[in-house]
């Protein structure tokens, strides 16, 4: 939503809304009744989606594998996993349904006054975005990473967290900094200003932390998009033991934080600071990803996997192999 957007033309917005969606009235009869013209009240009902004053949620039918449910479970000592059965090859529609998947799972967990932790990605987004414009719970939103460059912000953590806050009715908490700082010694500073220190504390604090697993193909990876680490350099880091990343933060296939300056540029919540949170939330699709979120799954960082069940049988696969 647009912050900048004026107390009267919101109301105007919202009234219209209100009229078409809720009232079933035509534009032309909403046009009558407001003095308008058909044509702007056309307009203003759009520019209502836009500004996400009005929120379409198409709710899509789900199921779930529970045999795939039990053995990542058992496997890796999760405290829940939920396997989305997918029913097209269509990569958005299955992304819209994880997603929720993921929000129905986080509307039964959360309550008034917890802390949620938020990290960037498509699959966070996907999922706050499913959340039902009928669920409320004042919880105070953290984002718990560095933002992105602008031409990413609709996958930003802080674009998430605000979203979140708005959604549930609470307080979004903002990291004012970029998600890697320029060198190490840089890093620690931007850490140490009084804003910052404060939410990376909120995060750090959370009751329930929701995070993307990200793989390190330079065609796709958010590092490389965001300009943050060039393609030469992620491929160099891949032929060299890395796999995967949470939270910004780069890891083996074994689990173990790989060794490389660009996790201690990082402005954000890290790995142990994830694992000591009670209920870490992984959203992840895509049997690409697969290595990535096994390593992922090895970290102990996950509590709760939301995956649809072509990457949950590749990452089995990868086990038993």
């Amino acid at each position: 939503m647009n912050l900048m957007i004026d107390d009267n033309h919101h109301e105007l917005l919202a009234q219209i809304a209100t009229m078409y969606y809720e009232q079933e009235m035509t534009q032309n009869a909403i046009a009558v009744q407001l003095g308008l013209s058909r044509v702007k009240v056309y307009r203003l009902l759009k520019q209502a989606r836009a500004e996400q004053v009005a929120q379409i949620v198409i709710t899509w039918p789900i199921q779930r594998d529970s045999e795939l449910e039990t053995l990542l479970k058992q496997t890796f000592g999760l405290k829940d996993a939920l396997v989305l059965k997918t029913s097209t090859q269509n990569e958005m529609t299955t992304l819209q349904r994880l997603g929720q998947l993921g929000a129905r799972y986080l509307e039964r967990t959360l309550t008034d006054g917890s802390t949620m932790a938020v990290c960037l990605g498509r699959t966070s987004y996907e999922t706050i975005h499913a959340i039902s414009p009928t669920f409320q719970a004042k919880v105070r939103v953290a984002q718990a990473v560095g933002s992105v460059p602008f031409t990413m912000q609709q996958l930003d953590s802080a674009t998430l967290a605000r979203e979140l806050a708005q959604r549930l009715g609470g307080e979004a908490l903002y990291l004012t900094s970029p998600l890697m700082g320029d060198s190490v010694e840089a890093s620690e500073v931007i850490r140490n200003q009084r804003d910052i220190k404060r939410t990376l504390m909120a995060a750090h604090q959370a009751d329930v932390a929701l995070t993307g697993v990200g793989n390190l193909d330079p065609a796709i990876s958010g590092f490389s998009q965001a300009g943050f680490i060039s393609a030469e350099e992620l491929t160099t880091l891949t032929a060299a033991g890395a796999v995967g990343d949470m939270a910004g933060q780069i890891y083996t296939l074994d689990g173990e934080l790989y060794p490389c300056e660009y996790n201690q540029r990082v402005i954000g919540i890290t790995l142990e600071a994830l694992k000591k949170i009670p209920l870490t939330i992984a959203i992840a699709m895509g049997q690409t990803k697969a290595k990535a979120i096994l390593g992922g799954l090895r970290t102990g960082v996950i509590d709760v996997l939301c995956i649809d069940d072509l990457a949950a049988g590749e990452v089995m696969r990868s086990v038993v192999n």
